[in-house]
């Protein structure tokens, strides 16, 4: 087996997973294939799986960020607040939001390079200051009337098989592919394969790892903005307590995604595929009606075990093919 079959090799895992999964919902309720239910999942997964794609540039970097659920709400409550109390137009307060939590993602980066301090600490003490900040703009929930608002969250393209691609499954799937485009196809990308594979080699090789640790919590904080702009045309409201937990899918989906969480490895694609597994569990939950939400959580959690297990062996795969 070649390294590039090896790289590929959990996501492969995952697509045999998720089309496990498709066709168990499609048995046993075959109303899943239609293009309205198809449609709705992807609208369903939009929040989460904008957070996925941020969050698998830091997993293949060799971090992990805690603060992604803490950024999407206080971005779903900063909108809320500027658009109902500070009279912005929703762009303006997209940019703003955008800007402040790309801003606050780099200095999370460098706080974690220079402080050399392990990233779970950090993006912990992140995650408490960006939650606390929604109490600081309201304690409660705001909701959005703005006509233009309205008219983005509502907005929906009617596709043949009466399949409807809301704007937030778009901006997911937009993000998705440009995020994948740059993994794969930039030096940039090609720079967080290398700090994730070994960042004492990726510095002496001439690369600034701490440019680049900065560059990808920056890029985590802006695709946390972008979910928490979806947040907010999803439910149509800024909430302080909302995505609470969200970070634990955020980095489930990753893993099941079949990116290693020791880094160098990972695919946008499979984490791609592994939001749509979480959301067919919950698909399958709701359509059944008699199992609690929580059967989510604990398939989830299973899966992850199984996939943990598969990158140890992947794993040693890799280190073989390596030394050969």
């Amino acid at each position: 087996m070649t390294l590039p079959s090896i790289r590929w090799s959990p996501t492969a895992t995952t697509s045999v997973v998720f089309l496990a999964a498709l066709g168990i919902c499609a048995m046993r309720f075959p109303v899943v294939l239609s293009g309205q239910v198809l449609g709705d999942l992807l609208t369903d997964s939009a929040v989460l799986g904008i957070g996925v794609v941020g969050m698998t540039f830091v997993v293949v970097a060799g971090g992990i960020d805690l603060s992604v659920g803490g950024v999407m709400a206080f971005s779903a409550m900063f909108v809320a607040v500027a658009i109902e109390r500070w009279a912005m137009s929703p762009l303006l307060a997209f940019l703003s939001i955008a800007v402040l939590a790309t801003g606050f993602g780099a200095l999370v980066g460098a706080a974690i390079h220079n402080l050399k301090t392990p990233p779970f600490i950090l993006t912990l003490a992140a995650m408490f200051l960006a939650r606390g900040a929604c109490f600081a703009l309201s304690k409660s929930s705001i909701p959005i009337k703005h006509p233009d608002y309205e008219r983005m969250a509502n907005f929906a393209v009617a596709l043949p098989g009466g399949f409807k691609l809301s704007l937030v499954a778009a901006l997911m799937l937009t993000t998705f592919v440009v995020g994948g485009v740059v993994l794969h196809r930039t030096p940039w990308g090609a720079a967080v394969f290398a700090v994730g594979g070994d960042q004492r080699s990726a510095g002496m090789m001439g690369l600034k790892v701490g440019r680049m640790t900065m560059s990808i919590y920056a890029m985590s904080g802006f695709c946390a903005a972008l979910a928490g702009i979806a947040l907010s045309l999803y439910t149509g409201a800024g909430y302080p307590l909302a995505a609470q937990g969200s970070e634990l899918d955020v980095i489930a989906a990753v893993v099941i995604g079949g990116a290693l969480l020791s880094g160098g490895y990972g695919r946008m694609v499979g984490s791609f595929l592994g939001v749509l597994i979480q959301g067919l569990i919950l698909l399958y939950i709701t359509f059944d009606g008699g199992l609690s939400s929580w059967w989510a959580k604990i398939s989830i959690g299973a899966l992850l075990f199984a996939f943990i297990a598969f990158q140890k062996l992947a794993g040693r795969w890799v280190t073989r093919e390596a030394t050969v």
